[in-house]
């Protein structure tokens, strides 16, 4: 057949339908937007010769570094790197962590081929010191190439791209391990489901969330995994957390119709399952329908995905995470034996802890104030909170009920107002309660985000490479943009601060406020939590920021009040 051309390595008979050349031999677009719309609807994904032209022309149009090795680079120094060993024998570089070549429809030399190319491209860049989807790439891109010395080129365009914010491939641990957290974080936020099963069902989350990539490039069959790669070469490094998003929810749609496992299960056991289902995909899930229920989760804009993972990065370095070691994985983080509130149980914080964002799980808590020691005073509660972000409060009513918050920001930012009671924070905070059930209420954007186009001209989702710039404020109705040189809300939390957000009501955007006689979660028709001067007597309602019902009784009398901080471990 014409396609062997650029399917030297390829098992054919593996290949199943794919074997079978159908549909449209070329293609002739040069808008990117409906290049974006082919891709997604898998235009060229019939026709293994065109998939492997078009796939040349876009890692072509990559912006690389002057010097960028290319296939006459490694034909003058495949020899000195490999020698007269044979393909097979040939170890991986260390910078895969493991990470095996997936054989998916390659030859056995198919195989050899990317052990060789692997070898070489480690003698080219010795700045990568971690990047463990390198031989799912290169496996990949093998089915589609006319010899290694192409294969090779490609991988090297893909590492070696240096468009402004533009990412393709993690090649140091920092990277790859604040797109683990990053991936929590999502995970939390739009598979919440998926998430309460993970947290119910294994002792390590982020453990089994740090196989989020693996899933994709590595899990996935073939004719799954091509699809995933039409579209992430046009579209760039967001489709990969959107597929394992998507992979999370069908597998927990799959546990949800089969007896109910035990809480506490092995976390190698879990890891395993998910491992199990995503390998086994094409049974029940086709390439199509899991590009569409990707591409139906309603993510933020690629800014902000950029912002929570520069915010993540920055957390790993402030804690001397650059390398790779082993990690503390958020059960140790509630430490049963020392752990002790007059609130809730070791348990019940554990679950707290699993929706706080990722960056704080390797923290312990750390009780800062309690009216059962402290006494009821707003200003000794100022005075002993002041200093620390982010921070939870737990209240227990007279009548036993328990709620609380998780708020972003430092207490002190409240005088910033002076006497006057303004709001401050960012959308990271949320309320909850304890019974009948827990039950988190996030900001209504979360849930919402037609509440909030990103920021003006950016309504449809920005390029890959587009700077995460702050936004002009330009309407009178959304909130006063701060200067970013001076605001502590970029310094300190960056990811879901308002002012990167135009926002359609200020109402959404009260998520904490205090003075001298009060102080206030929650605002807009209604405050989610509202306590007096005397850490006494409280309110709760319905409020537009969070769009919760009461947290408690509606009027309540504060049996205890409690503030924790989280701890830094890793620093202590």
């Amino acid at each position: 057949m014409a396609e062997e051309d650029y399917g030297r390595f390829v098992d054919w008979d593996q290949m199943g339908d794919l074997a079978k050349s159908s549909g449209p031999s070329k293609l002739d677009c040069k808008d990117q937007r409906e290049l974006k719309q082919l891709a997604r609807q898998g235009y060229w994904a019939k026709n293994h010769k065109l998939r492997a032209q078009v796939y040349q022309q876009l890692i072509k149009a990559i912006p690389c570094r002057t010097v960028t090795p290319d296939a006459e680079v490694y034909r003058d120094i495949v020899e000195n790197v490999v020698g007269k060993r044979a393909a097979a024998s040939i170890p991986l570089p260390e910078f895969v962590d493991g990470s095996p070549v997936p054989k998916y429809c390659l030859k056995a030399d198919g195989v050899g081929a990317a052990h060789k190319i692997m070898s070489c491209v480690a003698s080219q860049f010795p700045d990568i010191s971690h990047c463990p989807a390198l031989p799912a790439v290169t496996a990949l891109l093998l089915h589609f190439s006319t010899d290694e010395a192409y294969c090779f080129e490609q991988v090297c365009r893909l590492l070696a791209c240096n468009e402004p914010g533009r990412r393709m491939l993690d090649q140091t641990f920092l990277a790859y391990e604040s797109s683990c957290m990053t991936f929590g974080d999502l995970a939390n936020k739009y598979c919440p489901t998926a998430h309460k099963l993970i947290v119910a069902t294994a002792q390590d989350v982020l453990e089994v969330y740090s196989d989020w990539m693996h899933w994709v490039l590595g899990d996935l069959p073939f004719s799954h995994v091509a699809r995933v790669m039409d579209v992430f070469l046009v579209e760039g490094y967001k489709v990969l957390f959107r597929v394992a998003l998507a992979l999370l929810k069908f597998y927990r749609k799959q546990k949800s119709g089969q007896q109910q496992q035990p809480a506490g299960q092995d976390t190698g056991g879990v890891r395993g399952s998910i491992q199990a289902f995503v390998r086994g995909i094409a049974s029940c899930v086709s390439p199509d329908k899991l590009l569409e229920k990707a591409f139906a989760i309603r993510l933020f804009s690629r800014k902000e995905i950029t912002l929570l993972q520069l915010t993540n990065e920055k957390s790993l370095q402030q804690k001397g995470i650059t390398v790779k070691q082993r990690r503390r994985n958020v059960q140790l983080a509630v430490n049963a034996e020392n752990f002790s509130s007059a609130i809730v149980s070791a348990k019940e914080m554990r679950d707290i802890w699993s929706w706080i964002p990722e960056r704080f799980a390797l923290c312990q808590p750390q009780l800062l104030f309690t009216t059962a020691d402290h006494g009821c005073s707003l200003n000794r509660f100022y005075s002993h909170c002041e200093g620390f972000e982010p921070t939870l409060l737990l209240i227990k009513t007279t009548d036993g009920e328990m709620c609380g918050a998780y708020l972003s920001t430092d207490w002190e930012e409240r005088k910033r107002g002076g006497n006057k009671l303004s709001f401050f924070g960012t959308g990271e905070c949320f309320v909850f309660r304890m019974k009948p059930e827990m039950e988190r209420y996030e900001w209504v954007v979360i849930r919402h985000p037609e509440l909030a186009s990103a920021v003006p001209g950016q309504i449809e989702e920005p390029s890959e490479g587009e700077p995460a710039t702050p936004p002009q404020n330009s309407d009178k109705n959304t909130l006063p943009a701060a200067d970013p040189r001076t605001d502590p809300s970029d310094r300190l939390s960056p990811f879901l601060s308002a002012r990167h957000f135009h926002l359609n009501s200020r109402n959404t955007s009260m998520f904490m406020a205090g003075n001298v006689d009060s102080i206030i979660v929650g605002g807009g028709e209604g405050n989610a939590l509202y306590i007096d001067a005397e850490l006494n007597h409280g309110r709760t309602a319905r409020c537009t920021t969070f769009d919760n019902p009461p947290l408690c009784s509606e009027t309540f009398q504060i049996a205890i009040l409690e503030v924790w901080g989280f701890q830094d471990t890793m620093s202590s």
